[in-house]
């Protein structure tokens, strides 16, 4: 198994004082040593604009941002603006048949959110992304493209509460059915679920509150097994901890409102399309990216290639339905990328402290965190991130329901709140909140328990963080 790494470099040979990997710097790119030696001093070179074989900490602050033409800003302008201007009549009809890439409607596309789009491709190592107005709308506009009424999609149990709203209640409505599959390392039991009427599988790289942490190349093994794309919600993991393209995903999804922008200030998400899936020879069809739309017009996928899934998505989805970007928001995203590989190590590095640290406390029962040495999953941990399976993960703690509001109420700098990936840490108790209509043996079965919180590590000092903790284990033990 290829193990992922956390930039663009060859795999870590050495670890810091802390244990933790180190990359070994990569080779500086051949666009940088293009220029010749003896040039004139007074000629300017032009600037780059291809970023590819740039490491990852480069890209994510360069790829996709423009040039302005009307006061050479630096940073790529926020456009709003809902339409575009047309050349010429031919220019219109262009822009409509495909024939120009140029913005048509800012419920299609918009320059400003292209830079994210651009950005996020890269980093993913994908053909193409499209960005819309949340990860909900992203995970339902991609599993929307793949399957309609009388269709159906598998997805692995353990995944984040919203999302099993989402397929069981909206995608139900539409006529789509889902099952799920709990032991994911059996044959058996994706093989009993999946049907002839299949059209994709949906997992989670790192599993939503319990860092369940999953083998994505096994069952990318079953997709193809079967002929099925493979989709996998990246987002708490992102491309710096996990590129799931590396090991066999067709399509990726983010909720990039979390720790893609990283600041809690917009809601977006987007779709990345691998480019990888072969739509012609798949068993299954999927008619709207291998037929012609409308006569005389090549297919999606004769006019696109290996970005036919995204302009799919973008056309047919994003375009109908209307789950478009605000491009401010677009803004906050692409601003947020840049300080992506920055954040997620104070983010990690956090996280696994705070997690052995839990495991020794006398007020706790159990932590959830795959890195961990005592974890179940800790092979898949070290196999697929070098242990370092985010900052998402689950804490249980003595006392039941009346030790997790003992905790949670005596916590002064993680905020009491839903959501993910802030720089600001936060706590949540998924049975109240995020699970509170799930039956209570579906609660049970998931790990879902009355003493359990959710932990969304942020970037904060840890020894602040740790004395926070301590103070919330204070009041768990003051009620034991």
């Amino acid at each position: 198994m290829t193990t992922s790494t956390q930039t663009d470099a060859p795999l870590p040979t050495h670890t810091d004082a802390t244990g933790s990997f180190m990359a070994t710097p990569a080779p500086v790119s051949a666009s940088l040593t293009s220029s010749p030696l003896n040039s004139d001093a007074r000629e300017v070179v032009d600037p780059i604009t291809n970023w590819d074989g740039f490491s990852f900490d480069t890209r994510q602050v360069h790829v996709g941002e423009y040039a302005d033409e009307n006061c050479g800003a630096r940073i790529p302008p926020l456009t709003l603006s809902a339409g575009y201007v047309f050349d010429s009549f031919d220019d219109g009809a262009a822009r409509f048949n495909g024939g120009s890439r140029e913005p048509i409607y800012s419920r299609q596309g918009n320059p400003t959110n292209a830079v994210a789009e651009q950005r996020l491709a890269s980093l993913e190592g994908g053909t193409a992304c499209v960005a819309v107005s949340s990860g909900q709308a992203a995970i339902s506009a991609a599993l929307f493209a793949l399957a309609e009424a009388g269709e159906h999609i598998v997805s692995t149990a353990s995944i984040y509460g919203g999302t099993r709203i989402l397929l069981g209640r909206s995608f139900r409505r539409m006529g789509i059915e889902v099952d799920y599959v709990w032991d994911t390392d059996s044959d058996e039991a994706w093989d009993a679920v999946i049907r002839p009427e299949t059209k994709a599988i949906f997992t989670e790289t790192i599993p939503n509150p319990r860092n369940d942490v999953v083998d994505i190349a096994r069952i990318a093994a079953v997709a193809r097994r079967h002929g099925i794309p493979l989709v996998v919600d990246n987002t708490v993991a992102t491309p710096y901890l996990i590129r799931p393209f590396e090991h066999g995903a067709d399509i990726v999804v983010h909720s990039t409102t979390k720790f893609l922008s990283g600041h809690g200030a917009g809601v977006s998400g987007a779709i990345v399309d691998g480019g990888t899936f072969d739509w012609a020879a798949s068993s299954r069809r999927y008619p709207l990216l291998t037929d012609s739309l409308r006569p005389g017009l090549p297919s999606l996928l004769d006019r696109f290639g290996p970005a036919a899934f995204a302009q799919y998505v973008r056309e047919a989805v994003v375009n109908d339905v209307g789950p478009s970007l605000s491009p401010f928001n677009g803004f906050l995203l692409h601003q947020g990328i840049e300080t992506l590989s920055l954040r997620m190590e104070r983010h990690v590095d956090n996280s696994r402290a705070i997690a052995h640290w839990l495991e020794e406390q006398p007020e706790v029962e159990v932590v959830d965190y795959a890195g961990l040495p005592s974890s179940p999953l800790h092979d898949i941990a070290q196999q697929y991130y070098n242990g370092r399976t985010g900052s998402v993960f689950a804490v249980t703690v003595k006392g039941g329901t009346e030790g997790a509001r003992a905790f949670t109420n005596g916590l002064r700098v993680f905020s009491r709140m839903t959501g993910i990936g802030d720089t600001r840490s936060m706590v949540l108790h998924p049975l109240t909140t995020t699970h509170a209509s799930f039956a209570p043996d579906l609660n049970a079965r998931l790990g879902i328990t009355a003493g359990m919180l959710r932990l969304s590590v942020g970037i904060e000092a840890l020894d602040d963080l740790l004395l926070d903790l301590r103070g919330g284990l204070d009041r768990v033990a003051g009620i034991l």
